[in-house]
């Protein structure tokens, strides 16, 4: 008997409880465990030498789930990641591991039968969700995604037993099996001619194939097999297979750099361990292949490498690169994979051999063996950094410790670096290494400001304005391809009554319902609740003069399709991409050249490689202009950049037509010359004046709650608390959406000096008021 110390499956609580096991037992096995009247999954933390001296008896563990699925070295990174953001080190281990690994019980409610009369709105609400699905018991997490007041209902419901709820525990994942056949004796002078002709086709099969396989090639039965192995000619067994392994590609060969590429290289191999290089360049200048070349020798000698990406989108252009330089060491592992292919992959990096892992976010945690390099591309985009649930941390910072614990090397690459990247850049903490021009010696595309104020006065309504219009119709023309930029999905943005001036809003958050025109429902992108198109009189005043306003991606596919019917259109946003394997099915038609146009949000702007691409409209740019965010400029510079960067790619010159109300705004005139300098030295000093990052900290501190007086109370109060020692806060104010959910949310930015550590006193904040849920935020980048 052993002891073990035990971090188990409750979020609200890092101590470790001290179980025993009869058995062999490591730090970092999963285990199941009785807690608190229930059994929950776990990770051993340590093996205790001598029997720990407690006042109550033991209890043992259940059962090993899997073993050695945490590395015990991890822990060290863990904890610096839950103290840093304030976040348990339960939650840190969830965000780590593949999901399901430690499986939860999860909460369902089961439709039953019955016919209900008269029921009250929260009941009626549910019960007319519940119907929908086919499936007679659906999740509580998906639930509380459609339904508000679905503890209301649900109780309403059970009172009449017309609902129950319980819980179910999903098994987790297991290694998947496949059936083997192998040939043991290929002559059987005994054997039938039948028999006798299916072991000669086992043979020209290689001797070994799958059973599926040979029974489907040879047209024979199981029945057939059995005999045949009961006969000791051919042995039947089972051999795991791992999901998610690439197929095979048609390999290629290291191209040969420019001298500024070999100088960029050269500045990765002269790193130490634990530094940070920033690679700096320009859109199309090859930034893919110094990674390329920067792994082929850390893998030769035996390590692996780590590629963080922000996007799945991004995943399978960039994978089939690695595959094809790396065939049979590029593994991929990203939230869009199943958890069946997750835990695969997680499990052959803790044995394999020296391998390439391309991930997003959540990838920073994966257990690479002798990790001897990480790579961020397009490090300066939003989505590295994490915000619900906790911890809200960023693969960026997550990488540089990292990158320290393991003794590599970490490279950031960017065309538009963030401006705490650049900074760290120029004063020395990292190594700049810049790409200034494109490979092949092409230049960047040009530039043309379309003023939509001209438009307007001439008559012209269409969001595409003429000179797009005319460049549609050239591209056509030559049979070239092009991509049109929209940051808003759906058809129209909000639908206005002009008789009472009512706007269709969403019941259950402070945001205007998006109509798609595909189903012709309004939606909100923030709780999903959905509602038919408003019939023919208004509801607040009966007026039928109603009025269709904004415009979203759908919105432009039909605009484009009706003024130009022989163009083969496709959208990229996330209402498309939903389908696992979307987002490659839509690259490869674009790529194959069965689309011409390509319309899409700012999934379009990261790191796409698009040769045959030459003209870019970029229809709403005063969009990314005006929200109250401090870095609201900073990104919409890098927007409308990276997105101009995708045209000209090829051999033919690129052409971006940028429409704005505003042509002369510095932000757009600096996309317009793709300067950063231009854009990032005034936006650094304006900053250093201010205290804001990257000469400052922040922290973003947010309630919510179901009663908005006690909201705002709860915020007021920690508001006073660090005035009085002497804090320097913005706020409390309503958050950017002020109700989300039925939630009222309030928020306040506290800045600090560069160096300041807050965890001392987030832990004395906590203790104020925990009747009303507060969402601690460390370096946030953007509004709540």
């Amino acid at each position: 008997m052993v002891f073990v110390q035990v971090l188990v499956d409750c979020p609200t609580t890092d101590r470790l409880f001290t179980y025993t096991w009869t058995g062999e037992v490591q730090p970092g096995d999963g285990v199941w465990v009785p807690f608190a009247g229930r059994s929950l999954g776990g990770i051993v933390v340590c093996v205790l030498e001598d029997a720990p001296v407690l006042d109550t008896p033991l209890k043992a563990v259940e059962s090993i789930l899997h073993r050695g699925f945490l590395p015990s070295a991890y822990w060290q990174l863990l904890a610096r990641v839950a103290h840093y953001y304030h976040a348990t080190l339960w939650q840190v281990v969830q965000c780590a591991l593949p999901p399901g690994l430690l499986s939860r019980a999860q909460r369902r409610v089961e439709r039953l039968t019955g016919e209900p009369t008269l029921l009250p709105p929260a009941a009626q609400t549910l019960w007319t969700h519940l119907s929908r699905y086919q499936q007679r018991d659906v999740a509580w997490r998906e639930l509380r995604k459609h339904v508000p007041r679905l503890e209301q209902g649900l109780r309403e419901l059970e009172q009449r037993g017309l609902v129950r709820s319980y819980l179910y525990t999903p098994p987790p994942p297991r290694p998947q099996q496949q059936t083997i056949v192998t040939l043991l004796v290929a002559q059987a002078p005994s054997a039938t001619p039948r028999q006798q002709s299916l072991l000669q086709s086992l043979q020209h099969l290689g001797s070994e194939v799958t059973l599926a396989d040979f029974l489907n090639k040879t047209q024979t039965t199981r029945a057939t097999v059995q005999r045949l192995q009961a006969n000791g000619w051919l042995a039947v067994h089972q051999r795991e297979v791992l999901r998610g392994q690439e197929s095979a590609l048609p390999p290629d060969q290291p191209k040969l750099l420019t001298p500024d590429q070999a100088q960029a290289l050269g500045q990765i191999q002269a790193l130490s361990a634990g530094e940070t290089l920033l690679l700096w360049g320009v859109t199309g200048s090859g930034k893919t292949e110094v990674y390329l070349q920067a792994i082929q020798p850390l893998l030769t000698a035996g390590k692996s490498a780590l590629v963080l990406v922000p996007e799945i989108g991004l995943t399978p252009q960039l994978t089939e690169r690695f595959q094809r330089r790396f065939p049979g060491q590029v593994w991929v592992y990203h939230s869009a994979l199943s958890q069946g292919e997750r835990y695969d992959c997680w499990r052959q990096m803790l044995t394999g051999g020296p391998q390439v892992v391309i991930g997003t976010r959540s990838a920073v945690f994966v257990p690479l063996p002798k990790l001897g390099l990480i790579i961020l591309d397009e490090e300066h985009d939003a989505s590295y950094k994490q915000d619900r649930p906790a911890p809200s941390y960023h693969a960026r910072t997550v990488a540089q410790w990292r990158s320290v614990a393991e003794s590599c090397p970490l490279v950031l690459g960017s065309a538009t670096p963030d401006l705490e990247s650049y900074q760290a850049a120029t004063d020395g903490t990292y190594t700049l290494a810049q790409l200034p021009v494109r490979v092949g010696g092409a230049g960047l595309p040009t530039v043309m400001l379309v003023d939509l104020r001209e438009e307007l006065a001439e008559g012209n309504y269409s969001p595409l304005s003429r000179t797009l219009q005319r460049e549609i119709q050239q591209m056509m023309e030559r049979k070239e391809q092009g991509i049109l930029f929209l940051n808003r999905r759906g058809f129209h943005t909000f639908i206005l009554c002009r008789g009472c001036g009512e706007v269709l809003t969403c019941p259950n958050c402070t945001v205007s319902l998006t109509y798609h025109l595909s189903d012709r429902f309004l939606r909100c992108h923030h709780c999903h609740y959905r509602r038919p198109e408003p019939e023919q009189t208004c509801p607040q005043c009966g007026s039928t003069h109603y009025k269709f306003f904004g415009t979203g991606t759908q919105r432009i596919e039909t605009a484009v399709q009706e003024r130009f019917p022989g163009l083969r259109v496709a959208r990229f946003d996330r209402d498309t991409t939903q389908r696992k394997g979307s987002h490659r099915e839509i690259l490869d038609q674009f790529g194959r050249g069965e689309t011409d146009l390509l319309i899409g949000t700012q999934m379009l702007t990261k790191g796409l490689d698009l040769p045959r691409v030459t003209l870019v409209g970029i229809l709403a740019a005063d969009s990314l202009l005006n929200m109250p965010d401090f870095r609201c400029t900073e990104r919409a510079f890098q927007l409308l950049t990276q997105v101009a960067g995708r045209g000209g790619r090829g051999d033919q010159p690129g052409r971006v037509i940028l429409q704005t109300y505003n042509p002369t705004h510095a932000v757009v005139e600096a996309a317009r010359t793709h300067d950063f300098l231009q854009f990032a030295e005034p936006e650094l000093i304006a900053r250093r004046a201010q205290g804001f990052p990257p000469f400052g900290r922040l922290v973003r501190l947010g309630w919510q709650g179901p009663v908005e007086e006690l909201v705002l109370i709860a915020a007021q109060t920690v508001a006073r608390y660090l005035q009085e020692h002497e804090q320097e806060i913005l706020g409390p104010a309503p958050a950017l959406i002020p109700k989300v959910r039925l939630a009222y949310r309030w928020q306040l930015l506290w800045k600090l000096p560069l160096m300041a550590e807050p965890q001392h006193l987030l832990q004395a904040l906590m203790k104020i008021d925990n009747s009303i849920f507060c969402h601690v935020d460390i370096d946030p980048i953007q509004a709540w």
